[in-house]
């Protein structure tokens, strides 16, 4: 039995966060060589790099914009919230060309935010919602099925173009939510 590579990038709501946790299954009777970990933020062509020096078998790390690159400055007084959008994670061990998994996650902490902050606007109460309230809800169900099609696509279907074309559809119908001249 060789190893079996799985890890899990945690959807959270920290914008300042990147979590991502090894859940693999490691045979013993095989080495677990030159570890690497490359991480591809949305927009970049060249991966940030974590090796041995930062991973071990079951790692869980919680990155942030200057471990992945994004932020060079004030990394510890002013962090940057990371982008939304697609970011492809791939682990490896050696032989790297043999033992790997790569995936493509679709972050949606940014706009999971202000979804919920909208939420958090509607007056809701523990009584039947009035006919504008109950509107405005189901607009944003509707809104947040986008963004879980979105992110299905990205992630299952492996279809990241149209997960950024519902993101993005999802985003501009949640920028006009609250709109009142538009």
């Amino acid at each position: 039995m060789n190893h079996i590579l799985s890890l899990e990038v945690l959807d959270t709501l920290n914008q300042k966060v990147f979590r991502v946790t090894d859940l693999s299954v490691y045979n013993e009777m095989v080495a677990t060589e030159c570890p690497l970990l490359e991480i591809t933020a949305p927009g970049f062509v060249v991966p940030t790099q974590f090796d041995e020096t930062v991973i071990t078998p079951g790692f869980a790390l919680n990155l942030t914009a200057c471990d992945l690159g994004l932020q060079s400055e004030d990394c510890d007084s002013k962090p940057l919230t990371l982008p939304d959008g697609v970011y492809v994670v791939k682990y490896s061990l050696s032989p790297k060309d043999i033992v790997y998994v790569e995936y493509n996650y679709l972050r949606i902490t940014n706009i999971m935010n202000t979804l919920l902050k909208y939420l958090c606007d509607i007056p809701l109460a523990d009584i039947e919602p009035n006919i504008e309230v109950s509107q405005r809800l189901q607009q944003l169900r509707q809104i947040e099925m986008y963004i879980k099609a979105a992110k299905a696509q990205v992630e299952i279907a492996h279809n990241p173009k149209k997960g950024m074309q519902l993101y993005t559809y999802a985003m501009k119908f949640l920028t006009k939510f609250d709109c009142k001249t538009c």
